[in-house]
């Protein structure tokens, strides 16, 4: 069996001089023809894009989690244990309210054989959530690799074969261009790793305690609403995939591949901002207060601000923009549902803006409401002067002297006048 290469896995100059028996190519030129510092230089750079495009790849769909893998971590044990203690306490208190209720027949002994199966299935999916989860994330890695790396029409593909084939390959601007836009991309997939990996966290660790609400007789709505928020969790990083339809429009390009990179950028922001529950958009808030203080560029701040949108309180005002959930919303609706699970009535949260939200709506509404304002007072002021009576004009004896003005005499009795001789 032949030897394998030992400088298979190396790339660039370094793979040229084992090749050489570690001495440098004689002439100092590389195979693009230009001089050895040149031809040295464009490699580094096409090294150093393809290990960001790795990096950038790994943190999007990692194949391990920060997730425990099995039910004896120390982590997962506590709340496994707290957990199948609270299911077990919840069966108990139904058999009791059972029993003392048991002169209603049937449908009390229905719901104690309900309890009692969906008592089981809870504490056997507690034990087995950590491996489910695992071996999803494992999936889902595996699937967003084999997309990316089966099809020449994704995005990071077209940039690794655009920086050896490219039409703009000897263009230097075009190569920092794409090297700055995969740094920055590599920034938002470092922010999407971290959030999604503790969020998947924070979701398995709470697993047994949503799972413990099935013992009351079968209420799903708080296992479904955790499994949907642990589903869009893991299935994030697909979000890239609707990028991929524009990429063989721009093949070929380097600057038009850090365009959509820098769109791909604002895909992952909004996927933290909307994806990602409870604080999602705080985080997201955060990446677009720290661009924007930094810099005065119109576009980039268009850019972050499309990424991670104004957002307000919920409220019934229909001239408003489109409003969000605040990660407090969000965190006390998921809490209602699971409390309504457990039989907890929640009450309602008042549906006032908050003082952030309040100013902000004041100082967006008034230059409208300074318009109305100017609109009342014309308004007004026409008619005010359509309501004004037109002054009369006297007239003048024979056309000639001033005009006299005469009084007309007061009411009264008539004057007596004396006869005639």
């Amino acid at each position: 069996m032949p030897d394998k290469d030992p400088c298979g896995l190396i790339k660039g100059i370094a793979k040229k001089m084992c090749e050489n028996d570690w001495e440098p190519e004689k002439g100092g030129s590389s195979d693009t023809g230009g001089d050895g510092i040149t031809g040295g230089a464009s490699e580094h750079v096409k090294d150093l894009a393809e290990a960001l495009i790795k990096t950038l790849r790994e943190l999007l769909a990692p194949k391990r989690g920060w997730a425990p893998e099995e039910t004896d971590n120390p982590v997962y044990a506590q709340f496994l244990w707290l957990g199948q203690h609270l299911a077990v306490a919840i069966l108990i208190c139904v058999i009791v309210v059972c029993a003392l209720t048991a002169w209603q027949g049937a449908p009390r002994l229905k719901q104690l054989g309900a309890s009692t199966g969906w008592t089981l299935a809870a504490v056997a999916g507690m034990a087995s959530v950590p491996g489910v989860v695992m071996l999803l994330n494992q999936a889902v890695a595996s699937a967003f690799t084999t997309a990316f790396d089966s099809d020449q029409s994704t995005l990071l593909e077209t940039i690794s074969a655009d920086l050896d084939h490219g039409a703009d390959l000897g263009n230097p601007v075009a190569i920092l261009i794409i090297i700055s836009a995969l740094v920055v991309a590599l920034a938002f997939a470092a922010l999407v790793f971290m959030t999604r990996q503790l969020g998947i966290l924070a979701f398995v660790c709470m697993a047994p305690l949503v799972l413990a609400s099935l013992a009351r007789g079968g209420d799903t709505s708080a296992v479904r609403a955790w499994a949907m928020r642990l589903l869009g969790l893991m299935f994030a990083p697909f979000a890239l995939l609707l990028i991929s339809p524009f990429v063989q429009m721009v093949s070929g390009s380097l600057v038009m591949d850090a365009v959509l990179l820098v769109a791909a950028d604002v895909l992952m922001l909004r996927m933290i901002f909307h994806g990602i529950p409870y604080f999602g958009p705080k985080i997201a808030g955060a990446a677009r207060g720290f661009v924007e203080s930094r810099t005065t560029n119109p576009v980039a701040r268009a850019v972050v601000r499309a990424g991670s949108p104004d957002f307000y309180e919920q409220e019934s005002n229909p001239r408003m923009p489109r409003t969000v959930d605040t990660p407090g919303r969000a965190a006390r609706q998921d809490r209602g549902v699971l409390f309504a699970a457990y039989g907890i009535k929640q009450k309602q949260r008042s549906s006032r803006l908050t003082t952030a939200s309040a100013i902000d709506k004041a100082q967006r509404e008034a230059p409208r409401n300074q318009q109305l304002v100017e609109a009342r007072r014309a308004a007004r002021a026409a008619a005010a002067q359509t309501n004004t009576p037109a002054p009369r004009t006297p007239g003048r004896a024979h056309g000639t002297g001033p005009a006299v003005r005469t009084q007309a005499p007061a009411p009264g009795p008539a004057p007596v006048r004396p006869p005639n001789p």
